[in-house]
């Protein structure tokens, strides 16, 4: 191991940056306090020093921001317009999501970030472009942005992964209308 000098917030910087990286490539299950401890070149104890555990290391690299538009006076024919670029963004710009959505599927931790997420920053949101039932008609929405983000980046499904921002947003601007301001169906 090289010499390294003793600055905490960069220390702590680099093991963020390396999570990330590991998180998104091999999961939550597979990444290892070593692992990451090796990626940055010092001691696995300092990842317990600084992050506690993997549960608590994993909470902190997967820390993001939506940064939503508000949406209480777009037209409901402009929702998807306002939303997706955001969403791309992260999706596409940011580790700490794909890590995130991959890690979801199997930890109970992720899944909790996951939901955290979209009940701190989603829900809100989207409640104020809602005519009624907001909570129902956010966790749709979510569900639906999940499973295409899911879809898109973590499985590769062509059919989705192939299409570009424009094409993308064509086929889902109905879909993301509908969820969030079309009628309430009546049940039988």
């Amino acid at each position: 191991m090289t010499a390294r000098s003793r600055n905490a917030q960069e220390t702590r910087a680099e093991l963020l940056a390396a999570a990330r990286a590991r998180f998104a490539a091999d999961g939550f299950e597979r990444t290892t306090l070593r692992a990451v401890a090796a990626d940055v070149g010092i001691d696995p104890a300092l990842v317990i020093r600084y992050f506690g555990n993997k549960q608590e290391l994993f909470a902190a690299a997967a820390e993001f921001t939506l940064d939503l538009p508000d949406l209480g006076d777009v037209e409901p024919d402009r929702l998807a317009e306002a939303l997706l670029p955001r969403f791309f963004a992260v999706w596409e710009d940011d580790g700490q999501f794909l890590a995130l959505l991959r890690a979801a599927m199997t930890s109970p931790a992720a899944a909790d970030k996951m939901r955290e997420v979209f009940a701190d920053q989603v829900g809100p949101k989207l409640a104020t472009a809602t005519p009624d039932r907001p909570r129902q008609r956010a966790g749709l929405l979510g569900a639906f942005i999940v499973g295409l983000a899911t879809a898109r980046y973590a499985l590769g499904n062509p059919a989705v992964a192939e299409m570009d921002h424009a094409e993308l947003t064509t086929w889902i601007t109905p879909v993301v209308r509908q969820i969030l301001t079309g009628p309430y169906p009546e049940t039988p």
